[in-house]
């Protein structure tokens, strides 16, 4: 008797751990049931794939959408719809709310929000603070975490532990691998001086080089005195990733679409305050080092760092504008035109946004495209040129630095445990996000 499935998706161009090669994927319930050539097989509904490219789920482990507190910028729903609409099929979102995820108490409300409300699956980070220290062991093995996040240099929010003796405390106490906003926050206030007024390039000139890679050495030399792992967000130096490549050992990368394609000066003459990023976006020599970074397989993942601000916020005058951009919705979009481009391979690419999160935070069935693993699946054109605008843009912000600029490769579906979520830019299922689950701190059967 022909096997039969829920959906069949037929003759698109599958990217797996084996390479690539035009294949069928049949998803029952949630979960991926087979792969292969399905023809003899039956489903109650298919899904043409055929000129497309099927990629594991997209898994963007650093966004900010804002919710509780601050959610005429994001809030979970419309954040996770910014991310559907790019391919993306889970989201690690970020602790600097109002009020910020830093107990158990408050893991537990943004749970609740987002359980299907939030149209992709999520987990989310838990505040490093001295005063939560003692209670990070807890924390961090609670339902939904992604594990600790920490700032030690100051951004977007209140959350900061700037001191060795502060990030040693937490470290000693946690067990997973601890996220970190690598900026040192001693030289950034030494260097507020250097601002200029209305003058976004001097932005990169306040937050030097020097400030990202003397926190990320200090950091490192922290994570061997207590043997522990860290991963250093969104790397922004040319110096950073020389140093890096030593400590591998210990520490993992990210990397971000914005500090890939975009360079200075010539980003804050076009966009102002709408390219001012911490860490910030810098010239072109940088730039070309963490594409060295992914070329070495230095950098484990990419990261959008979306963080969005209304329209009004970015168009103060500068200092007084806040640092974040969109980038949940770009990440795909971006990095399908940078592989038409040549600058890296689409077996990479997924590497960067679905083995890699998965391996480096120990995700519990996603990160592949292998029987029994849920069904996320991220569809793309890569031949589609299109030009990005903000009317595209799903996020509440309503705007993106890439606004006007063309690109080869686009989303074109994603399924999400089984469900199409998007096709074609239209949303096809209700909200239906749940918790990522994580090897470290799954339940005893």
């Amino acid at each position: 008797m022909p096997q039969s499935f829920d959906v069949i998706l037929k003759g698109g161009i599958v990217i797996n751990q084996d390479g690539e090669g035009m294949r069928d994927i049949g998803i029952t319930g949630t979960r991926i049931a087979a792969f292969g050539d399905l023809s003899q097989t039956s489903a109650g509904r298919t899904v043409d794939c055929r000129g497309l490219h099927i990629l594991p789920g997209v898994i963007d482990t650093q966004v900010h959408f804002r919710e509780p507190g601050l959610t005429h910028k994001e809030d979970l729903e419309s954040g996770s719809c910014s991310a559907v609409m790019g391919g993306v099929t889970a989201v690690f979102e970020m602790p600097n709310t109002n009020p910020t995820t830093t107990s158990a108490e408050a893991m537990a409300d943004k749970v609740k929000r987002a359980h299907h409300r939030m149209h992709c699956d999520f987990a989310f980070f838990i505040g490093g603070t001295r005063e939560n220290t003692k209670d990070l062991p807890e924390l961090e093995r609670l339902p939904g975490c992604a594990g600790v996040k920490v700032f030690m240099g100051s951004s977007t929010g209140s959350l900061l532990v700037e001191s060795d003796e502060g990030v040693r405390d937490i470290l000693k106490v946690i067990r997973r691998r601890a996220s970190f906003h690598s900026e040192d926050e001693y030289r950034l206030n030494e260097r507020k001086n250097l601002r200029i007024d209305g003058d976004p390039r001097s932005h990169p000139v306040w937050r030097d080089e020097i400030a990202a890679l003397q926190c990320t050495q200090r950091l490192v030399r922290l994570a061997r005195e207590t043997g522990k792992r860290v991963h250093v967000l969104h790397i922004s130096t040319a110096q950073e990733m020389d140093f890096l490549k030593d400590h591998k050992d210990v520490a993992s990368v990210e990397a971000t679409p914005h500090h890939l394609t975009l360079e200075s000066p010539g980003c804050y003459e076009r966009l102002g305050a709408i390219a001012q990023m911490n860490p910030p976006v810098r010239d072109r020599a940088h730039k070309e080092r963490i594409w060295w970074g992914i070329h070495q397989g230095i950098v484990d993942v990419l990261g959008s760092d979306h963080a969005p601000h209304s329209a009004e916020e970015k168009a103060k005058v500068y200092p007084a504008t806040p640092s974040g951009m969109t980038g949940v919705q770009t990440l795909v979009p971006i990095m399908l035109d940078h592989v038409n481009a040549g600058r890296l391979s689409l077996i990479r690419l997924v590497d960067l946004t679905s083995a890699g999160p998965a391996r480096l935070f120990g995700i519990a069935g996603k990160g592949r495209i292998a029987v029994g693993f849920d069904a996320d699946l991220t569809v793309v054109d890569l031949k589609r040129r299109e030009a990005i605008k903000n009317r595209w843009v799903a996020s509440r912000a309503g705007w993106t630095p890439y606004d006007g600029v063309t690109v080869t490769g686009w989303p074109v579906g994603t399924f999400v445990r089984g469900s199409q979520v998007m096709w074609e830019g239209e949303l096809t299922a209700p909200s239906k996000g749940q918790s990522v689950r994580f090897l470290e701190t799954m339940p005893a059967a």
